[in-house]
């Protein structure tokens, strides 16, 4: 049976749990526009596993009305499931809706989930919203050490060299996946400062930390060298 707006309807309109999360699922399918029309049942869904996928899809379908999208997922961000509301956070910083930043800080502080948390900070990279800063430097002190590496990643997305500082620290943390998310955000704050650090990096007992901060080295004397042609 072909997939048609029609028959997705119906499926998101069945008492059967199933069928709906199959709707939603089905929803890829169609074309964007018509995708976004009935995406917006299906956030609204009784149940959180339908809620969660519809949501997830926002990232793309969102940008067919992005004022609509903005209104949709800060309702989301108040969702009762935490997933949810990770998700809901994902997608305002993938569609780069700014107008949301303060919602995101709002909702930073207000939770204790750290999915929650870690979602915000992830995705305030993606955001690029200056403001963002702050925030950014007050997840490097957080007790978990996954948000503390969003945080490290989405300084490094945001792109202020005023993080340099901050993150010197984290050159010798033990944990080698920080080390090595370091090495990225550096290669993005481009700088004398973060060559520093990254030429200590390069000789990290870990390959992966080692490898990353010598591509970034690399790159840096390519742009270099291209800068003085």
């Amino acid at each position: 049976m072909s997939i048609t707006p029609e028959s997705v309807q119906q499926l998101l309109s069945s008492e059967n749990l199933g069928d709906r999360l199959r709707g939603v699922n089905q929803i890829r399918q169609l074309e964007p526009v018509i995708g976004f029309g009935l995406i917006q049942r299906a956030v609204t869904d009784s149940n959180a596993r339908v809620r969660y996928s519809a949501v997830s899809q926002m990232d793309t379908l969102g940008e067919q009305d992005l004022d609509l999208s903005l209104n949709i997922l800060r309702g989301l961000l108040n969702d009762p499931e935490t997933d949810v509301q990770a998700a809901a956070a994902d997608c305002l910083g993938a569609l780069k809706l700014h107008e949301a930043f303060e919602d995101l800080q709002q909702l930073y502080h207000s939770s204790n989930e750290w999915i929650v948390k870690f979602s915000i900070i992830a995705t305030l990279g993606a955001l690029g919203d200056p403001r963002a800063f702050e925030l950014l430097k007050e997840a490097l002190s957080s007790d978990n050490e996954l948000v503390q590496t969003a945080a490290i990643s989405s300084l490094g997305e945001l792109g202020n060299t005023q993080a340099i500082p901050l993150l010197v620290p984290y050159a010798t943390n033990p944990d080698w996946q920080i080390r090595y998310r370091l090495a990225q955000a550096l290669n993005l704050l481009k700088s004398a400062d973060a060559k520093s650090i990254l030429e200590t990096l390069a000789n990290d007992q870990v390959e992966a930390v080692a490898t990353e901060a010598k591509i970034a080295l690399r790159g840096s004397r390519e742009q270099g060298a291209g800068s003085r042609e």
